[in-house]
């Protein structure tokens, strides 16, 4: 089974020697990963000729923003599974595709998704907060729920058949995109309780407080646009969703 990761990069040379490097150690076979970046001014290019032997694909050239590259990396990749990583995070050890790959050999699971812990930005060993998403049920996003981005691995004729992320939500496509596939596609899923990511904080979404009431917002429109109320008793509740991360501490995330 072959397994792409696709990976947007604009102007992220601190950290995109480990998210590389983390791909590269994957014990899995079969990995095809691609850099789709933006066309970065710093050391991007230095960083792929140093740590990028294992790409398949490195594309640099403007775009439209990180979910319009991640839509690039769709349609460049060949793989029977897809997954994204972003350039300032890691797979959280070198068995993740692994586990993944066994995982998606069922041919009634359409998607796999499992644990992701935010570290500290310069300290990657540092847990900050721990989100176990759980198992899935119907309807569940329309409460604010979505598997974490990072971990979520797919099959690729399904992003294909259903258009990839939306370009209209410039912070929650990646949430949209999983609203239509969990409650609009009916995508069966399985969850791995176990640490797949290690996430930096400090990224669009976590950044600022303007960003996350702009990204509940867009979440917001795209529960309406998909049929579910997504009033003020959506953003509270996807907002709440986010304090057990703060007291979660599983052995697998020290």
């Amino acid at each position: 089974m072959k397994i792409s990761v696709v990976t947007a990069s604009y102007n992220a040379a601190a950290t995109l020697s480990d998210t590389l490097k983390s791909v590269a150690r994957q014990s899995h076979g079969d990995v095809e990963h691609l850099l789709i970046d933006g066309g970065s001014k710093d050391a991007t290019s230095r960083i792929v000729e140093q740590h990028g032997q294992h790409l398949s694909h490195f594309v640099s050239e403007k775009d439209g923003g990180i979910y319009d590259a991640m839509n690039k990396g769709i349609r460049l990749a060949t793989g029977d599974v897809l997954g994204f990583l972003n350039a300032d995070d890691l797979l959280a050890d070198d068995e993740v595709l692994s586990r993944i790959a066994r995982c998606m050999e069922d041919p009634e699971v359409d998607a796999v998704y499992g644990d992701l812990v935010f570290v500290s930005q310069h300290d990657t060993s540092r847990v900050v907060r721990y989100w176990r998403p759980g198992k899935h049920r119907a309807g569940l996003c329309a409460s604010g729920w979505m598997a974490p981005h990072p971990t979520f691995y797919v099959r690729r004729k399904l992003l294909l058949e259903n258009a990839g992320f939306c370009l209209d939500y410039r912070l929650q496509a990646d949430f949209e995109l999983m609203l239509r596939l969990f409650e609009v596609v009916k995508i069966r899923s399985a969850y791995l309780p176990s640490t797949l990511v290690r996430m930096r904080m400090g990224g669009a979404t976590t950044g600022s407080l303007r960003n996350i009431i702009r990204g509940n917002l867009e979440a917001a429109h795209a529960c309406r646009r998909h049929g579910y109320p997504g009033g003020i008793g959506f953003m509270l509740a996807k907002m709440t969703r986010r304090i057990p991360q703060f007291f979660s501490r599983p052995s697998q995330a020290s």
